[in-house]
């Protein structure tokens, strides 16, 4: 009975330990100020969320289905608002943001794509849609 169930145990720690690292997704959030919003989804695998958000009535909305998307966000103000969206695998989106009153937004469906962002000033207005296979896009702004 005994040796019974030190092998059950010993079986399900390797099982355990085998099958979660290889399909783990990750997500960090920090959100300083007040009333900030974050939320989600991911599915798939080693798909990796990052946020950050300073200070108040910030929104960060990060989707992604598939495997190895990587999506970051940033915002530093108040009332920006960035969304990623991301289907397909080895996507990378950006962002960024800083001043006050943005809004920005990057689809991704395919492979292997690559957009950034910035913004800095106040009222902002950036979209970048990726279609396909190695796009590539960026924008940079300092609206007033």
């Amino acid at each position: 009975m005994k040796r019974t169930f030190i092998l059950a145990t010993a079986l399900a720690a390797i099982v355990g330990l085998g099958a979660v690292p290889a399909s783990a997704n990750s997500i960090k959030i920090q959100q300083y100020g007040w009333a900030n919003a974050a939320g989600g989804a991911q599915a798939g695998w080693k798909n990796k969320i990052g946020v950050y958000q300073k200070g108040w009535k910030n929104e960060a909305v990060a989707h992604q289905n598939g495997w190895k998307n990587t999506s970051a966000i940033g915002q530093d103000g108040h009332k920006n608002s960035a969304t990623t969206i991301q289907n397909g695998g080895w996507n990378a989106a950006g962002i960024g943001q800083f001043g006050g009153h943005h809004n920005a937004i990057v689809v991704q469906d395919g492979y292997g794509n690559v957009a950034a962002g910035v913004q800095v000033g106040n009222g902002c207005n950036g979209a970048v849609t990726q279609s396909g296979s190695g796009n590539v896009a960026a924008f940079v702004q300092t609206c007033p």
